[in-house]
């Protein structure tokens, strides 16, 4: 048999033509694709789009990666093909079941190769390799496409709320008129006291459920925008009117999505659980499934239940002294007075369920729907199922509520600014620096 381990014939006996045709088509597509990126990236740029600029360059950057760990495979798959291992230690923690390990080996001719010959068996066969690298390729291309979703959802979402920016200045929520000495409270104002007035009265069990299940229905409601947006702009903008919150909001939530299309180190951490999970009989992915499904519940309560809290302060708490609204910035509402622990979850849900899809697509294209890996159906339709839906709930509903809530904590995100006075607030603060250097230096040389 030619090639033994089943390589087939090598490049030397095979015609030139076949060669140039496959590398002008493999070229060709990458060119295609470098070319669409760079166009896009040069269209965020001119448009003033940094962050997603940004993001894209993030996505770029893991695809250069999940390439680099394609190439390592090829170009070490000829020494890990040959370590050799008895065959009973591939016997244990399998995809399938051992029987049809067995019936598969039965009904495919021996093949005699490097390891056959020492009666041994090989680590990663050349076979499983090739199935890794597209496993590989399918991870990536899943990811692009979930990650473009949900910029794309989530910017949907945050668009619908401009026209609750008109109405507040068409409908008479004028906010010079809230800030005036004659109102001294928010609470006075009819539209926010018919929405919060009361809301601190209800049970604790009753909030907490009202916050679960409005996540569905409802994930932010013109009167929570009103309510967050009044006491935004007494926080940061000392009651002016004229701020452009929804334009903020966008700039907020692109800033955020640049921060969980990334794959961490801590991602490829559990990518490795995962697959080493995957054994038959445990039905680890379809249990695994509902973890992200789980803490995008936990999530979303929490920034409902916060939403709420940051409202009704608002709206009863807060006094209204001499025409200015008293508002204290707090984190204490989060997890840990941390904020940044829900981004962190909200990002390992979208990579965790990206990856969950990424194995599907794999499994059903490389190995058919019926194969033993894939599963019974049973739990295969809920795990898709599960899959759409956080899709849709993270990129729709949570990543654009977390971008509201998270402005008023303790500290303010710079995307506040417009990014041509961020770049002016950076070069103020880094001459600031230099000149507090000189002048430290100069001191010094005077002693």
């Amino acid at each position: 048999m030619a090639g033994g381990e089943g390589e087939g014939m090598s490049l030397r006996f095979t015609p030139t033509w076949v060669v140039a045709a496959i590398c002008t088509v493999i070229v060709g597509i990458s060119l295609a694709l470098e070319r669409l990126l760079h166009y896009l990236g040069k269209k965020l740029k001119k448009a003033g789009q940094k962050p997603l600029y940004e993001a894209l360059q993030k996505i770029k950057e893991e695809l250069m990666l999940l390439g680099f760990i394609s190439l390592l495979l090829n170009v070490f798959q000829s020494r890990i093909v040959k370590i050799c291992v008895k065959e009973s230690i591939m016997e244990h923690l399998l995809p399938c079941s051992l029987s049809d390990k067995r019936e598969a080996l039965d009904s495919k001719p021996k093949i005699e190769g490097y390891c056959a010959e020492k009666d041994k068996v090989p680590l990663l066969s050349l076979k499983a390799l090739h199935h890794l690298h597209i496993f590989i390729f399918v991870l990536a291309i899943v990811h692009v496409t979930f990650s473009v979703l949900t910029v794309v959802f989530g910017g949907a979402r945050i668009r619908q709320w401009k026209h609750w920016e008109s109405f507040i200045t068409k409908d008479n929520f004028d906010h010079s008129q809230i800030f005036k000495p004659k109102i001294t409270h928010v609470k006075d104002h009819d539209f926010i006291r018919g929405r919060f007035v009361g809301i601190g009265k209800r049970s604790t069990i009753r909030g907490w459920l009202h916050s679960f299940f409005k996540q569905f229905y409802g994930s932010v409601t013109k009167s929570d925008y009103v309510a967050l947006r009044l006491g935004f702009i007494a926080k940061h903008c000392r009651g002016n009117p004229k701020f452009n919150f929804h334009k903020y909001m966008i700039r907020a939530l692109e800033d955020d999505f640049k921060k969980v299309v990334g794959i961490s180190w801590y991602l490829w951490v559990f990518v490795v659980m995962f697959l080493l999970l995957n054994v038959n009989g445990w039905h680890a992915y379809f249990w695994i499934a509902f973890v992200p499904f789980i803490l995008l519940l936990a999530v979303g309560t929490k920034l409902e239940h916060i939403i709420i809290q940051l409202a009704h302060e608002v709206a009863e708490k807060h006094e209204a002294i001499e025409g200015e609204l008293i508002v204290t910035p707090s984190d204490g509402h989060f997890w840990f007075h941390r904020p940044k622990i829900m981004l962190f979850l909200i990002h390992f849900i979208l990579f965790q369920n990206a990856f969950e899809i990424a194995l599907f697509f794999w499994i059903w294209v490389q190995y058919g729907f019926n194969s033993c890996i894939m599963g019974p159906k049973g739990y295969i339709i809920p795990r898709l199922i599960i899959g759409v839906i956080i899709q849709i709930m993270c990129s729709y509903s949570t990543l654009p509520l977390y971008a509201l809530v998270t402005q008023m904590g303790s500290n303010f995100k710079k995307s506040i600014f417009d990014e041509h006075i961020q770049a002016k607030v950076v070069g103020w603060a880094q001459d600031a620096k230099k000149k507090t250097a000189h002048i430290g230096g100069s001191y010094s040389d005077s002693y």
